[in-house]
């Protein structure tokens, strides 16, 4: 079992000229599935011409027209966009603002149905801002088709034979809380209760926000865990030691933290089509140039984060020729200014790939912005470094990305080799691309986040309590477009879950 997969099987390659044919075109993705509840959902879309030939150009970004209607009420309050990936793929998403009997979804080409257009889904079909969880774990997974495990899951679990929340709760506030910024949360009967400790708690919106999305697919199991709020992971003694569970946003070669998907990459989730601008949808229709047409050089915008970032302007001083590479703000390394000023103005994430070699060098800790380059037209140029996100354990060197030493040693040689080396640099890219949109979408997110927490709570050896000074994390209301949820538990359960602002018992 495993996620929805970007692509089919290869089929052969249409010529130049093609034309679509609605059907022989493929349609398929979870947005295509009644019962995968996403903030924004979605589904693919690959041109394939009357013989049965992939389109691998873009056929034109309006080939397709996407409209959702339900058959029961005049107005759909759904907003729909058709990203044209420039690969003969489209990528369809859509945001629904309210909540539905049934849906049905209809794709045309010129007025021809798509494939097996309408799709019906059946319903209800909720909205992201629905509160109706999946009573079963199990069931949840098997519809959204989550893997049966992640690799750094195990990897970071594996020093934790036992979880014992009365002792952490004792002990990690203890040796942390005063000096670092950290969230004590407690999950009991699928409700969210939080404490922080530390003077930089700000980040603990975009945990609470994932926790409540979550909360509201799939009932959670009963856990007690601490959120690591700021850049550098915590857990610093070795596993002979008596070490402490702590969730951090990123790892490294010489922590224990337990890593989950970084707040950007699972914000980023939560407000497509909303907040934000830069996602791992959006980007995928913003990949520049063709390939023949991009720069042949190395690019890189950022802040003064790390010494090695000095050295990379530096370098690009030297050797303008191969590396295009300036500051946008100076905070860490202000008396350096005039060495490697002068500040450059920012720069879209998406004009990044009009150059086909993007350098991604770590920041206070890994640079986050590593999703959106693997999921863009260019090839990564990724320093070693003993910082990493939740994927980067499913990441090869030479088959998503080109490898760079810590100290950039060789940057300008393996720039040398990737402009002689053309056809494996594109198939690199087109690699990695792949992987992105395999593993790094939103259904992978919340799926990963899931399997944590349901892996992590099986190794809890004493009851998870709500905690004295623990404030109840409310779900937002919708009075607007509030919907019905079909969904009921045990007795018990339900009692619980209407009985909303009474919190479990009190635990010093």
């Amino acid at each position: 079992m495993g996620l929805f997969l970007a692509r089919l099987p290869e089929l052969p390659v249409a010529q130049a000229g093609s034309v679509p044919s609605a059907g022989k075109t493929l349609v398929w993705g979870p947005g295509l599935e009644a019962n995968i509840v996403l903030p924004a959902r979605f589904f693919y879309i690959q041109t394939v011409d009357g013989s049965g030939r992939n389109l691998t150009t873009s056929p034109g970004e309006k080939t397709f027209e996407v409209k959702i209607v339900s058959p029961v009420e005049q107005f759909t309050r759904i907003w729909i966009q058709v990203l044209d990936r420039q690969d003969g793929s489209f990528l369809v998403r859509y945001r629904m603002y309210a909540s539905y009997s049934e849906l049905h979804i209809h794709i045309m080409l010129k007025n021809k149905h798509v494939a097996k257009s309408p799709y019906v889904l059946e319903g209800p079909v909720y909205h992201e801002g629905c509160n109706c969880p999946q009573p079963s774990g199990a069931t949840w997974e098997e519809h959204m088709k989550c893997p049966q495990s992640f690799p750094q899951i195990d990897k970071d679990l594996s020093v934790f034979p036992s979880v014992d929340p009365d002792r952490n709760a004792q002990e990690i506030p203890q040796r942390f809380g005063q000096r670092q910024s950290l969230c004590h949360y407690t999950i009991k009967d699928n409700k969210i209760y939080v404490k922080t400790f530390g003077e930089h708690v700000g980040f603990r919106i975009f945990m609470d926000a994932i926790l409540l999305s979550l909360t509201r697919k799939v009932w959670l199991p009963d856990m007690e865990f601490f959120v690591n709020l700021g850049d550098w992971p915590l857990e610093k003694r070795k596993p002979t030691e008596k070490i402490h569970p702590i969730f951090s946003w990123c790892g490294s070669n010489n922590t224990r933290d337990i890593v989950m998907p970084t707040y950007d990459l699972t914000e980023s989730v939560l407000e497509t089509m909303g907040r934000v601008s830069l996602d791992m949808m959006s980007v995928q229709a913003n990949t520049g140039p063709p390939w023949p047409l991009k720069n042949a050089t190395a690019f890189w915008r950022g802040r003064d984060s790390r010494q090695e970032r000095l050295e990379l302007v530096k370098l690009s001083r030297a050797h303008p020729e191969m590396i295009d590479a300036a500051f946008t703000n100076f905070f860490f390394f202000k008396h350096d200014e005039s060495l490697y000023g002068p500040l450059v103005k920012h720069v879209s994430f998406f004009d990044f790939f009009k150059y086909k070699y993007q350098i991604n060098i770590d920041g206070t800790v890994a640079a986050y912005r590593l999703p959106y380059l693997l999921a863009g037209d260019s090839v990564v140029l990724k320093q070693d470094s003993g910082y990493y996100e939740h994927f980067y354990d499913e990441l090869q060197p030479w088959e998503h990305y080109i490898p760079i030493r810590a100290d950039l040693g060789d940057l300008l040689e393996k720039i040398q080799w990737a402009r002689d080396h053309d056809d494996q640099v594109r198939k690199i890219t087109q690699t990695a691309q792949q992987f992105a949109r395999n593993h790094l979408m939103g259904d992978s997110i919340f799926c990963y986040h899931y399997k944590l927490f349901q892996k992590y709570a099986k190794l809890q050896v004493t009851e998870p309590r709500v905690r004295k000074g623990m404030e109840l994390v409310d779900q937002p209301t919708d009075d607007l477009f509030p919907c019905s949820c079909h969904r009921t538990r045990t007795h018990t359960q339900v009692r619980v879950l209407s009985n909303k602002h009474t919190p479990a018992p009190y635990a010093v």
